[in-house]
């Protein structure tokens, strides 16, 4: 429509969304590592091989993996059942130790404040494309690590049982 009189011209900007991608971020908070892998997907099969990098890449030296995941359908020791052979998912399976977060309560995930910060660091921004993200991810991780970068944690389990009553039995 044109402009109304003494109006200035304007345009309408219409958002164009380029694709989505996926992230799946591993965090080790003691340590400040973490790892962000940028997939096009996010399928019981990405999980799978995330898992299996964790413990063939990762963490190999490792006896057992403990992993605070949230209830999501993919985050399941199934999914490597779906995807490899019994005796390769039993292998993985047998390295990874699972904790799931309360329902509707992710933020309880030291990863949810990881992801806050790189989304605000890196994110806040369009990327034109996986290339350019994957690259950004890249160097914002290991500038990261490089730091030690930890999150501050001060959620405490008597924080936990005052919050989350009906999930904490009463212990006196």
């Amino acid at each position: 429509m044109p402009p109304e009189p003494e109006q200035p011209e304007r345009y309408d900007f219409e958002y164009k969304r380029n694709g989505t991608v996926n992230l799946f971020a591993c965090f080790q908070p003691l340590a400040g590592w973490r790892h962000i892998e940028v997939t096009e997907r996010r399928t019981k099969a990405d999980f799978a091989l995330q898992m299996k990098n964790l413990v063939d890449v990762c963490y190999q030296e490792a006896d057992i993996i403990r992993l605070v995941v949230d209830n999501l359908n993919i985050h399941t020791p199934s999914a490597l059942y779906e995807v490899f052979p019994p005796e390769e998912a039993r292998r993985i399976i047998q390295k990874l130790e699972f904790h799931y977060t309360p329902k509707h309560a992710s933020w309880l995930n030291q990863v949810e404040i990881e992801l806050s910060v790189l989304s605000r660091q890196c994110l806040e921004r369009r990327i034109p494309n996986t290339e350019t993200l994957t690259s950004e991810i890249a160097a914002w991780e290991k500038k990261r690590n490089q730091q030690k970068a930890s999150v501050y944690w001060g959620f405490q389990t008597k924080d936990a049982r005052r919050k989350m009553q009906r999930l904490y039995p009463n212990l006196t």
